[in-house]
């Protein structure tokens, strides 16, 4: 008798359960969804502000430093031998 009252009372509590899941999870998945399309917008115009024509630059990589001018001057060189 109370392994069949146990599984009474599980089953209706998955029951239940299932029929709460199936009320509240649209609502829920509906506000992530509102909140992700809130945040893309807000990325949108924060970054597309810029009239037409102007150009935004986020990183400007550093320079190189030069180290002996006179090395720069000259250009490559490739060690070869001549074979004859």
């Amino acid at each position: 008798m109370g392994l069949i009252k146990f599984l009474f009372i599980t089953i209706c509590v998955l029951w239940l359960l299932k029929m709460i899941a199936r009320l509240l999870l649209p609502m829920l998945f509906q506000k992530i969804v509102k909140k992700a399309q809130q945040q893309s917008n807000q990325h949108y115009q924060q970054y597309n502000h810029a009239k037409e024509g102007e150009i935004h630059v986020d990183y400007i990589p550093p320079q190189k430093v030069k180290k002996n001018p006179k090395i720069d001057k000259a250009g490559d060189f490739v060690e070869y031998e001549e074979i004859k």
